[in-house]
């Protein structure tokens, strides 16, 4: 039986893209939980408790400052979530001014 000169090394594979696909994946997973923990806050606080929208935003905001301070996360997210908050206090105060219209 010949035997082969060649040492297989094993252990020494290139494994950087796999980190780098696992990384976004968490990434990703760590980004929809968190905008599901606060479009839940939101909704439970300022709709199913009934303490209004304001209070509900500022439930939505605590939470995306959590996640962001403590799974230090990039500008990318700090930039969507202020991004949200704007769009969501422009929403709440035409919401609020027309209720305060007709009401």
């Amino acid at each position: 039986m010949a035997q082969s000169n060649a040492q297989e090394v094993s252990g020494h594979m290139d494994i950087q893209d796999q980190r780098d696909t696992f990384h976004g994946f968490l990434m990703a997973t760590l980004w929809t939980c968190a905008l599901i923990a606060q479009g839940v806050a939101l909704g439970a606080v300022a709709f199913a408790m009934g303490y209004g929208w304001w209070s509900g935003m500022l439930a939505f905001v605590a939470i995306g400052v959590a996640v962001a301070l403590l799974f230090r996360m990039s500008g990318a997210f700090w930039a969507v979530q202020i991004g949200l908050w704007v769009l969501m206090a422009i929403g709440g105060a035409i919401v609020t001014g027309v209720s305060g219209m007709t009401g």
